[in-house]
């Protein structure tokens, strides 16, 4: 068996979309229960409880979870509210204990997914497991490893399996945590439609804002789901406090949501996967752009420092000439990739006028 003949008719058996919510980190046995009866009493339309029992941290010396403890909690959470649970395993010694504990639903994070001994390691713990295994992708944008990842599980004979769209880290700040690269995901299920893809909207954004607009545009191209951080406190939390909501503004959040109906999934799925990707380049252009002004305004600061002409002919002729041999090679419009560096060389000359203007 191979990936693409993968089923999954294990997800059909749960609410759709599959919703899972919880707090990032279980941190004691009363917040992982306030938190459930909360979800609960909303009637938000959730299935799995999440928590991170273990947590990987980026430095050392952070609060890295609460460890086997918790995972009595989450047992707590399934036995008092009738959630099937769902934790985090990084090795061999978590997969066993979440199994011995009977969580529902494990997930291999995207600091894991990128090693593959790692992910072998998980996966021979796991092997024959009937459980659903989810695969974050990668913290680095590879398609290649987050492919590998699934089929080492499948090695082992695990065959419910699931994506988790978490984003990708950048080194560039930009206003999402994890740069959501809409088109390695959507590669993703273009190539394996049969596996369930759900959108982590809590680590895209990292803080509260949007997560209502990523999860949207995630349903909307045919995401099967959602797992959002969901804490009763979330201002006070232990890990990744700003990018936790409340039980009740997750069932806002998710009443909210608008699910296709499967019957119209040719034509506007189709569409609503070509906009995603457009606007997911829109926002890359933008803030290339936007790096590139900042460098236009140290250049603009050396030319004032050194009495130097904000315009030469010369540069600008490197440029025309770069624009017209990229054209070329693309198949795109002279004309157009004309306007759009005139454009870009105007704007950059805007820039640092108005440094010299500043400082005169």
């Amino acid at each position: 068996m191979n990936l693409i003949d993968v089923k999954n008719e294990w997800i059909n058996e749960l609410s759709q979309p599959l919703m899972i919510a919880g707090p990032c980190s279980a941190e004691s046995e009363a917040q992982m229960l306030e938190t459930a009866k909360r979800i609960r009493e909303t009637n938000a339309n959730v299935s799995i409880f999440r928590a991170g029992i273990w947590k990987p941290r980026t430095k050392p010396n952070g609060f890295e979870g609460v460890g086997v403890i918790g995972l009595n909690w989450l047992k707590k959470v399934k036995e008092e509210y009738g959630f099937k649970t769902a934790t985090e395993v990084a090795n061999a010694h978590h997969v066993f204990a979440a199994l011995e504990a009977d969580v529902d639903v494990l997930w291999i994070g995207a600091r894991s997914t990128v090693n593959p001994f790692t992910v072998q390691e998980i996966a021979m713990a796991l092997r024959g497991t009937d459980k659903p295994v989810f695969v974050k992708n990668p913290v680095n944008p590879d398609l290649a490893l987050w492919i590998g990842a699934l089929e080492r599980l499948l090695g082992q004979d695990i065959k419910n399996l699931g994506v988790i769209h978490r984003g990708f880290s950048t080194y560039q700040k930009t206003k999402y945590r994890n740069n959501p690269n809409w088109q390695i995901a959507l590669d993703f299920k273009s190539q394996f439609p049969n596996i369930p893809m759900l959108i982590d909207p809590s680590h895209i954004c990292g803080n509260r804002t949007g997560l209502a607009d990523i999860t949207q545009e995630a349903l909307n191209v045919g995401y099967q789901g959602a797992i959002i951080e969901t804490h009763c406190n979330p201002d006070e939390a232990w890990s990744d406090a700003s990018q936790q909501i409340t039980p009740e503004v997750l069932a806002e959040l998710i009443g909210n949501l608008k699910v296709r109906n499967s019957g119209l999934a040719g034509f506007d799925n189709e569409m609503g996967r070509h906009r995603t990707l457009i606007s997911d380049l829109d926002f890359q252009l933008i803030e290339l752009l936007s790096q590139r002004m900042k460098i236009s305004e140290k250049i603009g600061k050396l030319k004032k420092e050194n009495d130097i002409a904000i315009f030469q002919p010369e540069r600008w002729k490197v440029i025309t000439e770069y624009a017209n041999q990229k054209a070329k090679e693309t198949g795109m419009s002279h004309e157009f990739i004309e306007k759009v560096f005139k454009a870009i060389h105007e704007e950059s000359i805007e820039v640092q006028n108005s440094i010299m203007i500043d400082r005169q």
